[in-house]
């Protein structure tokens, strides 16, 4: 079993940033690939960034491209969301997630095997 938790959300002003990061402890691997959803009251689960276990390859949905940046340190086995230019739009819960690699979409939240319990991001403008 892998436990994912994740921190750094908080509240902030329009035009501000946050770092997000998600620690995976238990029978965590660094082969896993990890990626980040969020989610606002009344919505679905939507998908924000994604990176492959190598580090080699990320994917973005196209709201957060030139602003939100994902990276990991597997060595740490944390992953982060790094969010710029935050707009009152970002405001949602974030949520940290990682699978076994396999050939599918980075950006459908059921193709992950774990799950972070979520972490609030406020924007206020």
């Amino acid at each position: 079993q892998v436990h994912l938790v994740e921190s750094g959300g908080g509240s902030v002003q329009a035009g501000g940033s946050l770092r997000l990061s998600c620690v995976a402890s238990g029978q965590m691997r660094s082969t896993y690939d990890m990626g980040w959803f969020r989610q606002t009251p009344g919505n679905e689960r939507e998908f924000v960034a994604a990176i492959t276990w190598s580090g080699s390859s990320t994917e973005y949905a196209d709201f957060v491209k030139g602003r939100f940046t994902i990276s990991r340190d597997s060595a740490k086995n944390t992953e982060y969301l790094q969010m710029n230019s935050l707009r009152p739009e970002d405001t949602a819960i974030y949520y940290c997630t990682a699978r076994f690699p396999k050939y599918s979409a980075f950006s459908d939240y059921g193709n992950y095997d774990y799950y972070g319990q979520g972490t609030q991001v406020t924007v206020s403008s």
